[in-house]
Parts: C-alpha cells; sequence; structure tokens
C-alpha cells in the first residue's frame, strides 16, 4: 500500500493522464429505424436460432436487400454476435449484403443463369445486352448459378419471378414487377390427388394394417435407390435409421442445384401430394416426428406450393403426428451435400461435416436424421400399390427401375424424361427427346450433371445407371443429361464447369478451395499443362473434404482422357 501510495503521490490516481475514454459506445450502435424495421418484419415469429437463414430472407424480401443497419438489429433481436449474423449472411449467393448508404438507392437485382446450358443458349450474349442498358432501366445485372431451367435455357431471375427462356424484352417487362408473387403452374391439389386414391397408403400404414416391417421388405426388393446422386439403398437406409434410439428426424433435399438438373422442380409442379405422402410414410416409418424440407431459393413456385397443400394436410388431420416445415435455401451448390444441407437448416453457413458419425446417426440438431431427396419419396406409394416387381421389373440392358432424366443442350425436345434405367444416350435422344437439334450433330454428352463427367459420342451405347459409368471415369448422379454438338466447344465447356466450381466451393477445405480457382487459371491459359492439370485433380480428388472438390476434376479429366484432340495447346 506504501509503494501505491506514493505512485499516487506522483502520478495522480491512477488512471490520471491516460488517454480518456471515448463518450460513444463502443461497436456498431443499434440504428431505431432499424430496430423497429426488423421488430415489424419478424412480428409474431419465433426467434430460434435455427431460424436465421429464414429470418435473413424476410428481411431482405421486405426491403430489397441486407443493410448493415439492418443485420446489427437482427443481431440484437435473436442475441446472435453480429460476427455471426454477418458470415451466414455472406456465404450464401442470394442474400444481398450492402453498406447503408448503399441500401438507400438499391436496384432491381437481374440475375442471369451462367451455367452450361444457358450458356450455350446464349445467356452470355442475353447478360451483355442487359448490362449495356442496366443503368437506364434502373436494373443491377449480376451473373448466377444454375437456376434449374435449364430445358428452358436461357433463364434469368427477377425477385421471385423466373422468366425463361428469356430476352431483353421479357427482363424488362419483369423487372417493373419485381414484387409480383411467382406464377403458380396447374397442379394437382388435395382434393384432386384424394379423388384419385392418394393417402390410403398413408392411412392404412398409420392404422397398422400395413407394418413397417412389410414397407421397408417392399422397398428393399424393389430395388430403389436414393436419385439425388448417392444412389443408396432406401429400403435400407430407412432400417439403418430406426435402428437408432430416438427422437429421430426427418430432412428432404429439394436443393437440386447441379447444373442440368430440373427433375423435382417437374415433379413438385405437377403432382405435390405423391411427394408429400411418400414422405410421410417415411417420416412413419422411422417414428420421425419433424420432417424438414429443404427448398432451393430459385423455386418460389414451388414454395408457394407446398406452404398452400402442407397447410390443407394439416387442416385435414392427415399429418396428424408429423409437422412439417419448410425451410428456403439461399443460394448454395454446396448445400445439396447432405450434411452441408443440415448445417443451413440449422440456420448456419452450408459447410460439410465430417463423416462419421454419419446424419443417420448424428444429423440434424445432433438426432439420428433419415435423408432422402424429393424424386426418391415421389416413387413410395407407387412402388407399394404396384409391388416391388413392377418397378424392379423396368429396365434396359441389364438394369432394373425407371430413371427421371433432366435432358437440355441440343436436343429437339429437352425436358423431364421417364425412361428405363439403363437406356442409352442415343436411344435417349432418339426415343424420347426427338433427336438432335436441326443443324446440329452429336459430338459429346454429360451424363450426370456438371460433376458427372464428359463423354464423347462414341461411348453414346453405355447403359445409363448406377455403377455402369465409373469405369470410364464418370458417374450419373442424378441422371442430369447435358447434350453436346459439334458446334461447341468443349475446352469452354469442362472451363464453364470448372467457374461454377470453384464459384461454389464452402472454402473449408484447402484442396477445393485453392484447387479449383488454380484449375480455373490453368484452362485459361493458351496451353494447357497436362501433367499439372492432372496432378492437381488427383490431390483435389483424394484430399478433398466432401464430393464437390473430389469430383470437381471429373470433366477436366475426361476432357484430357477423350478429347485429346481438343486441348489447347
Amino acid at each position: 500500500m506504501a509503494g501505491l501510495d506514493k505512485e499516487i503521490r506522483r502520478f495522480g490516481h491512477p488512471g490520471a493522464g491516460r488517454r480518456q475514454s471515448s463518450p460513444y459506445p463502443k461497436g456498431r450502435q443499434i440504428d431505431p429505424a432499424a430496430a423497429a424495421d426488423i421488430a415489424r418484419i419478424l412480428k409474431g415469429r419465433s426467434l430460434a436460432r435455427d431460424l436465421l437463414i429464414e429470418h435473413l430472407h424476410a428481411v431482405q424480401d421486405d426491403t430489397g436487400c441486407l443493410a448493415a443497419r439492418h443485420l446489427a438489429a437482427l443481431a440484437e433481436a435473436m442475441k446472435l454476435p453480429l460476427a455471426e449474423i454477418f458470415e451466414v449472411a455472406t456465404f450464401y449467393a442470394h442474400f444481398d449484403v450492402v453498406d447503408d448508404d448503399e441500401a438507400l438507392s438499391a436496384p432491381v437485382t437481374v440475375r442471369v443463369c451462367d451455367s452450361l446450358s444457358c450458356a450455350m443458349a446464349g445467356g452470355e450474349a442475353l447478360r451483355e445486352s442487359l448490362e449495356k442498358t442496366a443503368g437506364q432501366d434502373g436494373i443491377r445485372v449480376v451473373r448466377a448459378p444454375c437456376m434449374g431451367r435449364c430445358h428452358q435455357a436461357p433463364a434469368v431471375a427477377i425477385g421471385h419471378q423466373a422468366v425463361a427462356p428469356a430476352t431483353v424484352a421479357k427482363v424488362r417487362a419483369a423487372a417493373s414487377a419485381t414484387n409480383a408473387k411467382p406464377a403458380l403452374p396447374d397442379y394437382r391439389d388435395l382434393e384432386a390427388y384424394r379423388g384419385d386414391g392418394g393417402y390410403r397408403l398413408l392411412q392404412d400404414c398409420v392404422a397398422g394394417t400395413r407394418t413397417v416391417d412389410d414397407m421397408i421388405g417392399v422397398m428393399e426388393a424393389s430395388g430403389l435407390r436414393g436419385l439425388g446422386g448417392a444412389g443408396f439403398p432406401s429400403g435400407r437406409k430407412w432400417r439403418f435409421v430406426r435402428a437408432e434410439p430416438g427422437p429421430r428426424l426427418m430432412a428432404v433435399n429439394a436443393d437440386e442445384g447441379e447444373p442440368g438438373t430440373f427433375k423435382d422442380h417437374h415433379y413438385l409442379s405437377r403432382d405435390p401430394h405423391r411427394f408429400l405422402e411418400g414422405m410421410l410414410i417415411a417420416a412413419w416409418a422411422v417414428e420421425a416426428a419433424d420432417i424438414y424440407v429443404y427448398l432451393r431459393d430459385e423455386y418460389p413456385d414451388i414454395r408457394e406450393i407446398l406452404l398452400r397443400e402442407i397447410a390443407a394436410l394439416e387442416a385435414s388431420g392427415l399429418a396428424k403426428g408429423r409437422r412439417v416445415h419448410v425451410r428456403r435455401g439461399a443460394g448454395a451448390y454446396i448445400c445439396g451435400e447432405e450434411s452441408a444441407m443440415l448445417e443451413s437448416i440449422e440456420g448456419k453457413r452450408g459447410l460439410p461435416r465430417h463423416k462419421p458419425p454419419f446424419p443417420s446417426q448424428i444429423g440434424l440438431f445432433g438426432r439420428p436424421t433419415l435423408i432422402h431427396n424429393v424424386e426418391t419419396l415421389y416413387w413410395v406409394r407407387e412402388i407399394v400399390e404396384r409391388g416391388a416387381d413392377w418397378f424392379a421389373g423396368h429396365g434396359r440392358n441389364g438394369r432394373k427401375g425407371l430413371r427421371s432424366f433432366s435432358v437440355s443442350g441440343r436436343v429437339r425436345e429437352p425436358g423431364v424424361k421417364l425412361a428405363p434405367a439403363g437406356i442409352t444416350v442415343r436411344e435417349l435422344i432418339d426415343e424420347f427427346c426427338g433427336g438432335m437439334e436441326d443443324g446440329h450433330a452429336f459430338k459429346a454428352y454429360l451424363p450426370g450433371g456438371a460433376s458427372g463427367g464428359i463423354l464423347p459420342a462414341t461411348m453414346g451405347d453405355i447403359p445409363l445407371d448406377f455403377d455402369t459409368l465409373q469405369p470410364h471415369g464418370c458417374f450419373i448422379g442424378s441422371a442430369a443429361v447435358i447434350v453436346l454438338s459439334d458446334k461447341d466447344d468443349l475446352p469452354a465447356a469442362a472451363l464453364n464447369l470448372m467457374r461454377f466450381f470453384e464459384d461454389e466451393s464452402c472454402g473449408q477445405c484447402t484442396p477445393c478451395r485453392v484447387g479449383t480457382e488454380k484449375a480455373v487459371k490453368l484452362m485459361q491459359a493458351a496451353r494447357w499443362d497436362r501433367a499439372l492439370l492432372e496432378e492437381l485433380s488427383r490431390t483435389m480428388m483424394d484430399a478433398s473434404i466432401c464430393g464437390l472438390g473430389q469430383a470437381a476434376p471429373n470433366p477436366l479429366l475426361s476432357l484430357l482422357r477423350h478429347f485429346p484432340d481438343d486441348i489447347p495447346g
């Protein structure tokens, strides 16, 4: 104490003479007007942590962007660190995070798809034309990844409106009505579906007329495998999840972000209750009380349909004992990976988890979770009512079942084609797509979307199914077939795909984050360094955490293998 007294006599009270603290509080202060906006927007909504992405959507839908002042007010309302709000908001492509001064004059945003099918249909020229008059039209033009309208290319999105096929005139007209609700297709509602025997199977299951073991047995006998791309046997998945201790959950992957894929949109826009009944049956089988449907943000029309029809289901009592939550994606291809999807449903960045444990053991909110793709569930009722042999009885070239092929590119009649598993691409083009476009000769095809590789027309007789394409460095994935012709630049197509992977990498692991960036630079060179590209590809495939980085080199490697004469230099 004597020493302290001496110091005080010499220097005054501790702290005297030091820099005085600021009279203003530290950190970003909450703007009262922004806080009032957030209170109004979130009125009546839960502030649970897992709803962060839903709330970010609500704010952007209301204000047109995500201004810094609104993010700060949202962080205060949800009692979350502002840094956490910012890192989630900036992770997803569809969130427009802007400074406060920019928000005052935020223009209408026009997103022009730059994925392969749209690029082949003139998407780049469309974007350039729109950019020339963007200022006078009062719009902002940006590139965007696949929108699930590959068969109607080129595609554009303006708010909740999709314009496809798009022209400058159509885009300008749509830009003047950005607050309009999405136009809904003519679909079968609950009443029409029940009139055709819908939900009898679900009622039989709930009433005990059909047992869980019986249902799982039918699913296993049918040979139905996951149709989102992984191909895991569906009945076995039900059995695995049911064996885990409860409570259990269910998550539906409706985030078909693979360029060239649009089959889920096709089925949901026509017969949503066939999917919903299959979903409820699967949830019943694993005793999941809560179901989370993760729907890509590019499908606002499907979101409107699901919200309407799920509400009708709940009112009818058919969904008794099950709660269905529709969660909205925000433009992140990586969230098609099952564990990244779970992270996004929890309101976080879509970063893939390390496995094991697998989601069937520790999934959504740490609980055992059954994860299915939309189309897989769509077939449940059909398979059970018609019998496992009916589904397994389809197929060609020794394969079994049916596949929904999303076909785009240089064919006369693109679209979703329900065809036998094992059909060849030549048969698919000739029998289901009306042949090639006039003036185009078949040169190459992508059998499984952006990550499935590229094969030459000379290999057009390979059966399209699980496990048939791997020997050739490709895979079928979600059966997104993109057809290229002699008029297409194959190296440019491969570069387009690699740029997509570069943009969509979540950045969590170095092989994928850096590897895709370096691959793009090497592929832009006038002369390709084949040895270096192959070494880089092997590193990405061997060391990346998830399927994005592991499959990103497939188009490049298949080009090097099957089209050596087309390689620059």
